[in-house]
């Protein structure tokens, strides 16, 4: 009798009910062979994904953000009055697409994968989040929108996300932001300039909620429910090390210290409203695969549109909205989620007239103090409120500085024989040859384990 892991469980081969007799001390030891083995190829591939071992996976993080932050100043210029909301999406994710095959093109980069870990989403107003829509449920951006805009990147499964908020004709000179709009946009970003700096080693998670909610009251806004800060690892955007947003009730996480080599995606979202999101009427556009679910679909649109999606999204989110066979993708995402095969990321909003901010980015946590990968520049002159934050806990909080302190010695940061700056972000060496096109028609591999998905969170995010 043998046995192999898949998925957590033990699936056991080779059992015959008329077998030689067995040497009870020769399986025993075959048995814990076979375990060891296991356990070393496990901490091979622990080992290969924490850039602690391997400094090139920490490059490909920085790749991936450099190329999140390059789309996000490009979508910001297509934000305009009068730009459609679905035409902004489609050229953001085209943006990001050519970006990435622009690095990482050798054979002798072994990287397997790239492109989009999240879609581009343009949220407006009262919009809370993941509104990338179909083209012909889009609408057109006007002067005073307070737009939200989503997106995210990958290298070889190593994620960066970021997102960023605008108001539509905003001048510093003619036409601040007031009222509202400003409060709950220098609220969330005060809130995110507070977490990056208390995302550092030893601190906690519930320091980062409670800074939240002290900010958040002092601007007369809420932070939204149900918003999770994850921890990300290759392939997983949804790790179960989270900050939560609002602790209530019935939504509460487990309490942790955060550690050095570890990655977070930090997402500050406030409203002006209550803070409880509903459902809308408009279609849900961005999907998951549930790696922990199969089924063989019956419709062709069906297994046409799961093909693709297993091939070019495996693990990360998706929206239907980039794919070219709309007709499929309808129809296949009906009976996807018929079988409960993939994970919803739903359109919620507050009430019309209220505003949602928000400001994402991807922080790792280095020896020498917390990398902030993709901190998108904030000009504070567009926004005018009569509020301020006097509490001088938080003020001292807010002035000191973001980033690493200078390495001591060479012994804070990874081993790999290059002098590092301070913040700057090096841009990554481009390939010169181009990877030769493989066949596609082959399924894509999926190696991520379905107990790694935020469903099996205590808590069911509203955004991830």
């Amino acid at each position: 009798v043998s046995t192999q892991s898949t998925w957590g469980y033990q699936i056991f081969t080779g059992i015959s009910w008329q077998m030689e007799p067995i040497d009870k001390k020769k399986s025993k030891k075959k048995d814990k062979e076979e375990e060891e083995e296991e356990e070393g190829s496990e901490e091979e591939e622990e080992e290969e994904e924490s850039f602690e071992k391997n400094p090139a996976i920490l490059d490909k993080y920085r790749s991936a953000a450099i190329i999140t932050s390059d789309a996000l100043k490009f979508v910001i210029g297509l934000c305009i009055p009068g730009a459609d909301i679905w035409e902004v999406c489609q050229k953001g994710d085209k943006k990001i697409e050519e970006e990435v095959g622009k690095v990482y093109t050798s054979k002798k980069s072994k990287v397997k994968e790239k492109g989009i870990a999240f879609p581009t989403c343009i949220n407006v107003n009262e919009i809370c989040g993941h509104f990338s829509p179909l083209k012909d449920e889009s609408r057109k951006l006007v002067e005073g929108d307070l737009v939200k805009i989503d997106l995210g990147c990958h290298i070889d499964g190593f994620i960066a996300q970021i997102a960023h908020t605008i108001v539509i004709g905003a001048d510093k000179a003619a036409k601040k932001v007031t009222a509202k709009k400003a409060e709950v946009v220098l609220a969330a970003r005060n809130c995110y300039e507070a977490a990056l700096r208390l995302l550092k080693e030893g601190n906690l998670n519930t320091q980062i909620t409670k800074m939240i909610g002290q900010i958040s009251a002092t601007y007369k806004v809420s932070p939204l429910e149900g918003v999770l800060s994850h921890r990300v690892k290759k392939h997983m955007i949804d790790g179960d090390d989270v900050i939560i947003n609002k602790t209530t009730t019935d939504q509460k996480v487990e309490e942790h210290k955060f550690e050095k080599f570890e990655v977070y995606v930090i997402d500050i979202i406030l409203s002006t409203g209550e803070g409880k999101p509903k459902d809308t009427e408009q279609r849900t556009t961005v999907y998951k695969r549930a790696l922990e679910t199969s089924y063989s679909l019956k419709l062709k649109h069906s297994r046409s549109f799961f093909h693709t999606v297993n091939l070019k999204y495996p693990t990360m989110p998706f929206s239907i909205a980039s794919f070219e066979d709309g007709t499929s993708a309808r129809v296949g995402v009906a009976e996807c989620i018929n079988h409960d095969l993939l994970h919803i990321y739903p359109i919620l909003a507050e009430k019309s007239g209220e505003f949602v901010a928000q400001f994402k980015a991807t922080a790792v946590l280095l020896p020498s103090g917390t990398l902030v990968l993709n901190d998108y520049p904030f000009d504070k002159e567009l926004y005018e409120t009569s509020i301020k934050i006097e509490d001088k806990e938080v003020l001292d909080l807010l002035n000191a500085p973001l980033g690493r302190k200078k390495d001591q010695k060479g012994k804070d940061k990874p081993k790999t024989g290059k002098q590092e700056q301070k913040t700057e972000i090096p841009v990554p060496k481009v390939e010169a040859k181009a990877e030769e096109k493989k066949d596609v028609a082959k399924e894509a591999k999926v190696e991520t384990k379905p107990q790694q998905n935020s469903t099996n969170h205590p808590i069911k995010p509203l955004y991830v």
